[in-house]
């Protein structure tokens, strides 16, 4: 589950969608997510979905609206409050801030070092 999550955070994915995908109800698909991983198909696909704006935003090509879209939210609100929730800042002072933070490390160590704590 975690892989197909992985592999498709972008689309438009949901509990319901994703216990269909595995033929269980939406209900013991979260129980059994949550006893495996410690926590919910949609926290974790919202954390996936956090962690690749926050390389996108790194990046800074895009503008946090096509961030947000390019991730797989649906609504700008959503993501900008979950971003905010774990990250600290917003999308768009995370920009700023970690744009020259850090320029000039590998993409692998960018990555472990700016991921979002929970």
């Amino acid at each position: 589950m975690r892989d197909r999550i992985d592999r498709e955070y972008a689309q438009p994915l949901d509990v319901e969608a994703l216990a269909r995908g595995v033929h269980l109800s939406a209900g013991h698909l979260s129980r059994q997510f949550r006893r495996a991983y410690g926590e919910s198909p949609y926290r974790y696909l919202m954390t996936r979905r956090i962690e690749r704006a926050m390389m996108l935003l790194r990046r800074g090509d895009l503008s946090v609206t096509d961030v947000c879209f390019e991730v797989g939210c649906a609504s700008l609100g959503t993501f900008t409050t979950r971003f905010t929730e774990l990250v600290g800042v917003s999308p768009g002072a995370y920009r700023q801030r970690e744009r020259w933070t850090t320029q000039g490390l590998p993409p692998c160590v960018a990555k472990q070092v700016t991921r979002p704590v929970r």
